[in-house]
């Protein structure tokens, strides 16, 4: 029998976008209502993407660090692994942190519907649950929240060879060999651990770099790691053909000459990106914009063309990132409880999870000789880090990217262990307008990786204590 249901707020999905828009909106006195196929929230984010493969990247740097500890005099066996016991765990933390949200779910008193949505009108939903039966809900708004999937590319086969980011998490096996298909954060995450765990991994790019679109000197040293970490990196190279052999993967790979080479493998982990889940909601329905891309059009309160439905996180546009799902999720939560509210950040930090980190935030030095703008670069080598030398990770970079005229702070950039941490100092910096002399003149703790932000910046003035360089009127 259907039911008809009513809401103030209605939220499509349950990812780290849609959960903080539920509970931002509940504490604002809203009536929400959440909508996901998942038990608890949590989404790709926490189920399939973010929480797990951080656990696995955490399981590959314990097995680097025992194989590293011999320049200091420790010696380890080789580690031996019970991959039962990994699945496990992951699993343990997946499932605590999605329970916990379940809690707050019900601690914030928001309505939880384990079910399919999708629009019969502006205003109204339909319900599809698991068990056949459906439901009709009326919503006053509705916030569209229902993430992205793993993008597709050419010459794919139906194998159970071929794997993508979520079926690569599930870390059913480690192959003898395995060739990962894209050179972006995704692929080379995934590609450590697997490399860590002993799969003698190959990685295309069809690109000239890795990590497309950051820039090159925060990539080096993690290229640098990887070369040794890897059995191959192939730059301008795609993969022209695929086909499974039974025993293996035939894959024939055509570099800049264009001259095909056949290789074969064990399996083929393809990560070329993800694409928004904008299909499948009905939204023709609606007055719902959808580019040739497949994003939702929105505003600066993340409304949409039609007055009622907002759009957040992957499924409203680039970058594609848990963080900035939830900022919108609050922007949206607010206007919809009646608050002048604006999605306008002035950085969103960007972290890749290898070893080492890559993360950045502002205005790039790329995107800055792209658009022909000056700035004023400075860059401290952990190379003159006490802290770095102390962990045997002195490849690491910390770069500025300033206003040549005010010396304000536009642009952050960090390459090493642990720069996922301190990247939101130079978040909180951009945001604030801080200028290198708020940074230079800011104390940081010695010894501590922290103290290169610090020291980039003295790097402006020529008055870095670890690091000459003449002094700059």
């Amino acid at each position: 029998m259907t039911e008809t249901l009513s809401t103030h707020l209605a939220i499509i999905g349950a990812g780290p976008g849609g959960y903080a828009a539920a509970f931002h909106a509940a504490n604002l006195g809203v009536d929400v209502t959440m909508i996901d196929v998942e038990a608890n929230p949590g989404g790709t984010c926490l189920y399939r993407g973010c929480i797990p493969s951080k656990a696995l990247l955490h399981v590959a740097k314990l097995v680097n660090d025992t194989r590293e500890a011999a320049e200091w005099g420790l010696t380890f066996g080789e580690p031996q692994m019970d991959l039962e016991k990994v699945r496990q765990k992951t699993r343990s933390v997946v499932s605590q942190m999605s329970g916990g949200l379940g809690d707050l779910c019900r601690a914030h008193k928001v309505r939880y519907l384990q079910a399919r949505a999708s629009f019969l009108n502006a205003n109204t939903l339909a319900i599809f649950h698991q068990d056949g039966s459906e439901d009709v809900l009326h919503a006053e708004h509705t916030i569209i929240a229902s993430g992205s999937r793993p993008a597709l590319f050419g010459p794919l086969i139906d194998s159970p060879r071929l794997m993508n980011s979520t079926t690569a998490l599930q870390m059913e096996e480690i192959p003898e060999t395995l060739l990962v298909v894209g050179g972006g954060y995704i692929g080379l995450e995934l590609g450590s651990v697997y490399a860590s765990l002993g799969s003698r991994v190959t990685v295309v790019e069809m690109t000239d770099g890795l990590l497309p679109g950051a820039d090159r000197d925060l990539v080096k040293p993690l290229q640098a790691r990887l070369e040794s970490l890897m059995h191959a990196i192939l730059l301008k190279t795609k993969v022209a053909e695929i086909k499974d052999q039974g025993s293996s993967i035939r894959v024939v790979l055509e570099g800049e000459d264009g001259v095909p080479q056949p290789h074969e493998f064990d399996k083929v982990l393809v990560c070329v990106g993800r694409r928004p889940n904008s299909s499948g909601l009905n939204l023709a329905s609606t007055k719902v914009v959808v580019n040739p891309h497949g994003f939702i059009e929105v505003d600066l309160a993340r409304r949409t063309a039609e007055p009622s439905v907002f759009a957040i996180g992957d499924v409203a546009g680039e970058p594609m990132l848990a963080h900035k799902a939830s900022a919108e999720g609050r922007v949206a939560a607010e206007v919809i409880a009646g608050h002048n509210s604006a999605f306008e950040p002035m950085a969103i930090p960007a972290v890749v999870f290898t070893d080492p980190e890559v993360a950045w935030c502002g205005l790039t030095e790329t995107l800055a000789e792209k658009e022909g703008r000056s700035v004023k670069i400075t860059r401290f080598p952990w190379a003159a880090s006490g802290r770095a030398s102390t962990i045997s990770r002195s490849e690491g970079l910390t770069k500025l990217v300033c206003d040549p005229a005010t010396n304000q702070i536009l642009g952050m950039g960090i390459s090493g262990a642990g720069a996922g941490e301190l990247i939101a100092e130079g978040a909180l910096a951009i945001e604030m307008g801080a200028l290198a002399n708020d940074l230079d003149m800011t104390i940081h703790p010695h010894p501590t990786l922290s103290e290169t932000v610090m020291e980039s910046a003295a790097v402006v003035f020529g008055t870095s204590t670890h690091l000459y360089r003449p002094r700059r009127k």
